[in-house]
This record gives C-alpha cells, structure tokens and sequence, in this order.
C-alpha cells in the first residue's frame, strides 16, 4: 500500500528530477535545432554535409545506448566522469535537438522565396537575414512541432532511470521492490506523466498564441520591407505582401 512516506521520500523528489532533466535537455535540444537546422541550409555543401552527418548520426541510434556510453565508455576511452544525470542531460538534448533540427530546416525553407530576394535586395548579410526575416517568419510553423517534441522528450526523460538517475520511473521501481505493489505504484506514475505533459503543453499552446499574434503585429515591418525595397529597387521589384506573396 502506498503510504505517505513513498510520496515524500521517493515521488516528490523523482518529480523534481524529472522536471529539471526536461527543462536543462529542452535548452540544450532547441540551441542544437537552431544551429544544426540553420546549417543544414547554408550554401556551403561542406557545412550541410556536416550538419547532415550529425542528424543522420542521432536520428540512427538508441538514446539509451548512447546514455550507456557515456557514462560506461567515456570514463574508459577518455578518463572523463560523466555526472549520470548531466550524461542524460547531454544525450537527450543532442538526440532530440537533432530531431528539432528537421523542424527548423523544414520551417525555414518554407519561407517565401520573395522575402529572402527581398533582404538581399536591401543589402541584408545571410545572417541579418537569417534573424530579421526568415526566422521570425518560420517561427509560429516551428511551434507545433517544437511542441510534440518536448512532450516527446518529457517521455524519454524515464530512460535516465536505466542509469541510475533517480527520477520519477526510478522512484517507481524503487518503491515497487519494497513494496511489490506495482498497479498503484505505476498507476500513480502514468498519472505523474501526464499531468507533466498536459500542464506542458497549455504552456506550449499559449506561446504558439502569442508568437502567432506576434506574426500579426510585424506586419507593418513587412511594410518597411516593402517600402525599403520599392526606395532601393523601384517599384518594378514586385510588391510583397507581409506573407510573402506577390
């Protein structure tokens, strides 16, 4: 039977685990999305190459065996120590940052080709490009997927119990063992997760609101890009709209 002093001394603090292990692998996954999806759209077929390599290379292996290998290989093939829950940490991110990578990759090349002629026209370098139009364009479509993606890797965060961190489904087995109780025990956590999830993405929809609502209010920029290109170019260049369209 489940008692007080599981929930205090095992849960609570699985809890908490599994939460900073979601947050810290979610940071790390959305800097390695942005980097490696916007290098997988440079000209250089090099850095595309490169940027290919690493989300071919994670897409292909089992986030557990990596978590494996990092803490189990790495201290023998480097003589480095890797915390177990920073080992997870690392492994989620690069795993789930990777898949992020596609995401970016996909938005950005949806933009409207009309509004990168625009920013060269202009004299925008590739990177004033990248940041004052392409991303702020593809963000809201990067949203929902980014979304999926987190609750994804809120799920994968339990394979850190196989290396001993204690989080949620670590607690949970624990507590089992000394109690052999498992329907209540694995109850209570699949309850544990989902609430996680659900409060995380009410979090996730009320951002995709305002980064679309955002969107609404750059349209007038969109004016700026259009009056700045017809001053550079002439009105013979096309008017754009602020979606991009001719």
């Amino acid at each position: 039977m489940m008692t007080e002093g599981m929930l205090t001394n095992y849960f609570l603090p699985g809890i908490w685990i599994t939460v900073q292990v979601t947050v810290l692998s979610a940071v790390l996954a959305a800097v390695v999305a942005f980097v490696i999806g916007t290098l997988r759209t440079s000209r250089l077929w090099i850095v595309r190459f490169l940027a290919g390599a690493y989300f071919e290379f994670f897409r292909g292996t089992s986030a557990l065996v990596l978590m494996f290998f990092a803490v189990f290989s790495v201290p023998l093939l480097l003589r480095w120590q890797l915390v177990p829950m920073w080992a997870g940490i690392l492994v989620l991110g690069m795993t789930y940052g990777s898949y992020g990578s596609e995401v970016v990759r996909g938005a950005l090349a949806a933009v409207p080709v009309a509004q990168r002629e625009a920013g060269v026209a202009l004299g925008f370098s590739r990177t004033q490009r990248l940041w004052r139009i392409e991303i702020p364009q593809a963000w809201p479509e990067m949203m929902p997927p980014f979304n999926n993606l987190l609750i994804e890797l809120l799920k994968g965060t339990a394979l850190v119990s196989a290396i001993t961190v204690p989080d949620m489904t670590y607690a949970a087995n624990l507590v089992r063992l000394g109690s052999n109780e498992s329907a209540p025990i694995y109850t209570l956590l699949l309850v544990l997760y989902f609430i996680i999830a659900f409060v995380m993405t009410r979090g996730m929809r009320v951002l995709e609101r305002r980064a679309k609502a955002g969107v609404g209010q750059a349209e007038p920029r969109g004016g700026l890009l259009r009056r700045g290109l017809r001053e550079d170019a002439g009105e013979g260049s096309g008017a754009l709209t602020a979606g991009g369209a001719r």
